[in-house]
């Protein structure tokens, strides 16, 4: 099967949608698929290109087997509304003509933005095969969640394209049981909506002992570190952490935020003027390092607005956490806690409650015995959310929709995570 998949995001960028796309075409690979993917020259959050590449028309490169078609776009930091929706059109238009010239027998195209997905349907139009809708992030609902734009007619109108192309796709899949839902309340049929969540490579994120070179390199030896790891964007709010950390009365806990973003210039300047000892940042880390500073983290810190849209997401970072027994502290509502507290895999805490937020930490400093059974919780969370298992699903819809046989059996169990209430 030859599978064509539009994404702007891809490796060596490091968020949450290239890890996905990579990890579930790496499998498919295994599978015999020949698998392209259409995407931008890495430059994500900060709009520059990362060192080795340049902002060409076209480059073809390989990675573990996937032929990887790098396309110009306007590049731009993840800041500015008006300009980031330039670099999303751009790279849209760049990879519906380079698709056009792309035998495949079907087209994949991934959210959060959906001008992606215009160009993944468009080009599903013209060559009359199949595609499928990826949907990460419900857009442009995000936007009026975290008031990165007020024009309504606007937010109404993309409203409208965004419902087009859900009832245009061939198959629509999502990664909640909560935007399923959605969905399925704006009209969308349920039959044409599946549910693939994130997840983690098992093989990847192990538990193993801290990093002491990093430790020491860090200064962070004698700390409990409580990391934040990813965007620091609008919709995570990571203001208010820093503005807790003020209160915390332990000066054994470090608050450590790793990752880069539009909102992170703030953020150094609200540390400072704060004083801040027990905050420490750090720049955006390679794929390949992530594990390391996993490896140094007591509790995995990961937090949203308060908002009812965030209700129907469930952060990735989650998952790499749990599959190295680093207890969670979710400052999340919604089906993301729904899980947390299934497994017993940490604490949550109502989003922008400092005092709550505090507890909740504090608990996890000082209970060891609660400590160990929230990493027991963790180790069953990871095996049920094993990613190659969940690409292997992806793989065996997409040979159902394009009635390919497949050729390697291929075994899927049944989530534990069904049986939540």
């Amino acid at each position: 099967m030859k599978i064509l998949f539009l994404t702007d995001n891809f490796p060596p960028e490091v968020n949450a949608p290239a890890t996905r796309t990579f990890e579930h075409c790496r499998e498919w690979v295994k599978q015999g698929a020949a698998v392209t993917v259409l995407t931008c020259f890495p430059n994500y959050p900060t709009g520059k290109a990362f060192p080795g590449y340049k902002n060409q028309l076209y480059k073809v490169e390989y990675m573990e087997g996937i032929k990887v078609v790098r396309l110009w776009s306007y590049m731009t930091a993840n800041q500015g509304f008006l300009k980031r929706v330039l670099d999303y059109i751009s790279f849209a238009f760049m990879a519906f003509w380079a698709g056009l010239f792309t035998k495949t027998d079907v087209i994949v195209a991934t959210s959060p933005q959906f001008f992606t997905a215009l160009a993944g349907g468009a080009l599903g139009l013209f060559k009359r095969i199949p595609w499928i809708f990826e949907v990460r992030d419900l857009w442009p609902e995000s936007i009026r969640a975290v008031e990165a734009m007020n024009t309504q007619r606007i937010l109404d109108w993309l409203e409208k394209l965004e419902l087009l192309l859900y009832r245009n796709a061939t198959c629509v899949v999502v990664v909640t049981d909560a935007f399923k839902v959605n969905l399925i309340r704006r009209g969308i049929k349920a039959e044409k909506i599946e549910v693939i969540k994130n997840g983690v490579m098992l093989d990847v994120y192990q538990p193993q002992r801290k990093n002491k070179i990093l430790l020491d390199k860090l200064g962070l030896s004698d700390k409990f570190v409580v990391a934040y790891m990813g965007t620091h964007g609008m919709a995570h709010k990571l203001d208010f952490l820093i503005e807790s950390a003020s209160r915390i009365k332990d000066p054994s806990v470090q608050l450590v935020f790793i990752g880069d973003g539009a909102e992170k210039a703030n953020l150094m300047q609200r540390i400072e003027e704060l004083q801040l000892p027990n905050v420490t940042m750090i720049d955006s880390v390679t794929k390949a390092e992530m594990v390391d500073y996993i490896s140094i983290t007591d509790i995995a810190l990961v937090n949203l607005k308060k908002s009812d849209t965030f209700k129907t997401v469930i952060p990735s970072k989650i998952f790499e956490n749990a599959a190295m027994r680093k207890p969670i502290l979710l400052g999340v509502e919604g089906e993301s806690q729904d899980i947390i507290e299934y497994y017993q895999a940490g604490l949550c805490f109502e989003p922008e409650n400092e005092t709550d937020f505090i507890e909740k930490l504090m608990t996890l400093r000082t209970d060891a015995a609660f400590y160990k059974t929230c990493q027991a919780g963790c180790t069953d969370l990871a095996a049920d959310f094993d990613r190659m298992r969940l690409a292997h699903e992806f793989y065996k819809l997409m040979c159902r929709i394009t009635n390919k046989t497949i050729d390697i059996p291929i075994k899927i169990e049944k989530q534990r995570h069904s049986e939540i209430a």
